[in-house]
This record gives C-alpha cells, sequence and structure tokens, in this order.
C-alpha cells in the first residue's frame, strides 16, 4: 500500500513540473534529485570497502546544470539550442575531474584503493549526475513529450516485467543480480514499452490539452506545443520504445549488481515502499541517454527544427 501511496503522489508532482514549471525550478529540482541520488551512490560504495571523494563529486555533479543556468540567465531571450550548452560544460567537467579527484588523493595517509577510490567517484558524476542532467536539454531542446514518452515507458515496462514476471516467469534473467527477474517479464515488459509508447506518440495533442485543463500550462509551451507537425511516426515510437526498454532493464540491473556486490538490500528509506531514490530512478539512469541521443540523432520533436 506504501507503494502505492508514493507512487500516486509522486507521479503527478513529476508531471506537473515537466510540463509547468519555470526553467530555473525544474534545473533545481534536478540537482536536488543529482544530489539525493549521489549521495545513495556513494553509501554504496563505501559501503563496497571504497573511499570515495564525496564533495568533489558532488560539485562536479552540479556544476554543468549551474553554469547553463548562469548562461541562460545572462542572455534569457537565447535560442533553444542553449540548452546543448551543457554538453561543452560536461566537457569542462570531464577534463578538470583528474586534477579535482587527483590532488586530494595525494593528501591522504591510506593510500590503499585510491585508484578505485577516485575511479567511483568519476562514475558517480557520469552515472548519476551526466544522465540526469540531460533531462534539462531534453526539456529545453525538445518537446517535453519526450520526457513524458521516457518516463511512461520505464514506468509500463517495469509494471509489465513484475505482474508477468510474477505470474508466469519460469526462466532466470540475471540470476545472481536478480533472482526474480525473468525471460518472460523482461519481454513482456519491452512489449509494454512499446504499447504505452505509441499510445503517447499518437495521442499527444489530447495529453497536451488535458494537463492544460487541469493546470494551465505556459504561453510559450503552448506556442511550441502548435508548431509540432504532425503525429510522429510509429517506427520512431517502436524503435525508441525497445531502445528505451532495454536500457532501462539493464540500469535495474546494474544497480542491483551494485547494491549487491556491496551487501546493500536498498540504497535509502526516502521513499516508503520503494527504498532510495536511487532505486526508483536506477532504470531511468540508462534509459535517458537513450533517449536524448536519439533524439539529438533523428530530430525527433526537435524545437529548433519546429
Amino acid at each position: 500500500m506504501k507503494r502505492v501511496l508514493t507512487a500516486a503522489v509522486l507521479v503527478p508532482v513529476v508531471l506537473l513540473a515537466v510540463y509547468n514549471a519555470p526553467w530555473w525550478l525544474f534545473d533545481l529540482l534536478v540537482v536536488a534529485i543529482i544530489i539525493l541520488a549521489l549521495y545513495e551512490y556513494l553509501a554504496i560504495a563505501e559501503a563496497a570497502g571504497l573511499k570515495p571523494f564525496k564533495w568533489p563529486a558532488y560539485v562536479l555533479a552540479v556544476a554543468p546544470i549551474f553554469l547553463s543556468m548562469y548562461w541562460r540567465w545572462r542572455g534569457r531571450d537565447l535560442p533553444f539550442e542553449s540548452g546543448f550548452l551543457l554538453a561543452d560544460n560536461w566537457g569542462k567537467v570531464i577534463a578538470l575531474a583528474a586534477i579535482i579527484f587527483g590532488i586530494p588523493l595525494v593528501f591522504r595517509k591510506d593510500l590503499k584503493m585510491g585508484l578505485a577510490s577516485v575511479a567511483s567517484s568519476l562514475f558517480g558524476i557520469l552515472y548519476v549526475g551526466l544522465s540526469l542532467s540531460l533531462l534539462v536539454s531534453l526539456r529545453l531542446d525538445f518537446s517535453v513529450d519526450l520526457i513524458v514518452f521516457l518516463l511512461f515507458s520505464v514506468w509500463a515496462g517495469d509494471i509489465a516485467a513484475y505482474y508477468v514476471g510474477k505470474s508466469i516467469g519460469k526462466h532466470k534473467l540475471a540470476p545472481v543480480v536478480s533472482p526474480n527477474k525473468s525471460w518472460e517479464g523482461a519481454i513482456a515488459s519491452v512489449i509494454g514499452s512499446i504499447g504505452v509508447g505509441l499510445l503517447i506518440m499518437h495521442f499527444r495533442p489530447q495529453l497536451f490539452n488535458f494537463v492544460e485543463i487541469l493546470e494551465g500550462v505556459s504561453k510559450q509551451h503552448r506556442e511550441l506545443f502548435s508548431r509540432l507537425v504532425g503525429p510522429v511516426s510509429p517506427i520512431h515510437a517502436v524503435s525508441l520504445g525497445i531502445l528505451t526498454n532495454v536500457a532501462a532493464q539493464f540500469g535495474d540491473l546494474f544497480e542491483s549488481a551494485l547494491k549487491r556486490g556491496a551487501g546493500v538490500k536498498d540504497s535509502g528509506k526516502l521513499l516508503p515502499g520503494h527504498g532510495g531514490i536511487l532505486d526508483r530512478i536506477d532504470a531511468l539512469l540508462f534509459a535517458i541517454p537513450v533517449v536524448w541521443y536519439y533524439a539529438t540523432q533523428t530530430g525527433l520533436l526537435l524545437k529548433i527544427q519546429e
């Protein structure tokens, strides 16, 4: 029951933030999620016997978003491609990461596992920070429907995998990492994601109007939405649904592998019935970059092309 109630509260809040929040508030919400998820990831790393560099990791994980916010604040009339500043910002962060994590290592008294500690810290900012920050780019440079597609595709796949796997699942998918997951559930998950993806892409106008009636949508979003030309091709919906689902399932398994290796059951206790933030977004951390990359390569719902 706690799991259902938590989801019932979070889903509307997330959707309202995606559609209605001012750009600065949405960015700050993403920053908050990054910090919370990174905190749980670093705790898992510590449980595995590592000593990650926490404060440098926090700073580097959110720095690209704050840099992007600064430039958008300086130039409020910048075109929507300003969201692509994130890519440049992340390039700068990665270029500095070695020295930022390397210097404090020199001053540590215990140098055992030093390389592993640096590597785990650097991986954390990419695994959590880079992935989640791409939500800012998706919202700025593409139609918000891509984020809705991403969220509902992953959620639908998760639900389908759970119920089908529980009912008829017999063949273990990854018995060492997650004994309860089955191939039957995995296949159902893909089908569920494709089905929901097709519905969302087909009924985008109705979905947008529904949200507008409930809460009201900014004039800017209405104008952008009105310039969308026709429905999205079913080929895009199916292709993106498959890629998103496969990435999401591996993201779920990957976090399970991290926890199992560290001897941790849940990443945290922040969400009643769900565990921690990382437990809820583990699938998204692999799915978000896939959707972003697919959208940038195909121009799917790219605002500057509308």
